[in-house]
């Protein structure tokens, strides 16, 4: 069993802060957070101070992703695990644990790469939220939502996600579909908690910038997605994939693309994963219906270096 409990929050550092406050704040409706950075962008879609940091830097690159646990003996033992596991653990300062606003953080890279932050007690704003358009996000026992990382080290990925941090396997997609020759690469689903994945795997042929494929914020209600869909596509935000439901867990949603080659896909419905029933699937097809993907742009994640 695990003692992550969920996603807690993504930091990343973009090239243009003013483009992402359009997309997160004036497209898809998060409320503006605070934070010690005067420049950075924070996020709120609860009472978590911020959800989604947003910092100004020279490239555009996932710093890092938080992962919330229990409290401070519950960190211990991950701590342990990763450590176990031949991983160079960094206990952060509480000057640095209070700049990302919990108790206590720990910090290592995992296999792909990925600065991976875990961590417990998070600060809250109990002042009310006022998303600018009314919209309520899917947080609480589920975390923020998902995000999806491109690992070069595929298989050490999985095993260090499952084995050392206790991940749960919630089934695969093959890449290229049942005609795929051998060998078989698979997109391989993670969850720690009732959403379906909080994280996914995805085999990359390179490592370094940006990180991410893509960070999945959930909504209460198809009318919001909807909504957000319509403003997004007025302030020119080309869309990677159009309004689709997935086979794996149910979502409703599009993707955008974000500044610095990303996605976010901003969906509603997910299901809740009974583990007393639940077994690990592999799925033939992404969706039941939508999500055309056929005229995004290629995820920078998967483009071959520069130079």
């Amino acid at each position: 069993m695990t003692d992550i409990r969920g996603l807690g929050y993504l930091r990343i550092q973009t090239t243009d802060i003013a483009r992402w406050r359009e997309l997160v704040v004036d497209g898809l409706g998060m409320a503006i957070g605070t934070g010690p950075e005067p420049d950075g962008l924070y996020l709120r879609v609860d009472e978590r101070r911020a959800r989604l940091i947003v910092l100004p830097g020279e490239v555009d690159k996932a710093l890092a992703v938080g992962w919330e646990v229990r409290d401070e003996f519950a960190l211990r033992r991950v701590r342990e695990a990763v450590e176990k596991a031949g991983i160079a653990v960094e206990v952060l300062s509480e000057e640095e644990s209070t700049y990302r606003d919990a108790e206590q953080v720990i910090a290592f890279d995992d296999p792909g790469g990925t600065r991976t932050e875990v961590f417990f007690g998070p600060v809250l704003d109990h002042s009310p939220l006022v998303t600018p358009f009314a919209g309520v996000f899917h947080t609480g026992e589920e975390g923020l939502g998902h995000v999806v990382l491109p690992t070069a080290a595929f298989a050490e990925s999985y095993e260090f996600y499952t084995q050392v941090l206790g991940f749960l396997p919630r089934g695969a997609t093959r890449l290229g579909g049942l005609s795929a020759p051998p060998p078989v690469r698979r997109v391989r689903f993670l969850g720690v908690n009732r959403r379906h994945h909080s994280l996914a795997l995805c085999p990359a042929p390179t490592t370094g910038e940006p990180g991410l494929v893509h960070l999945m914020l959930e909504v209460e209600t198809l009318d919001a997605v909807g909504q957000a869909l319509d403003r997004v596509n007025k302030l020119g935000f080309s869309i990677s994939s159009t309004l689709g439901r997935h086979t794996n867990d149910k979502m409703v949603s599009f993707y955008v693309r974000a500044p610095g080659g990303w996605d976010i896909e901003f969906g509603t419905e997910g299901m809740l994963v009974d583990e007393t029933f639940y077994t690990a699937e592999e799925i033939t097809a992404d969706s039941y219906w939508g999500h055309d993907w056929s005229g995004s742009e290629p995820l920078a994640a998967f483009s071959p270096p520069a130079g």
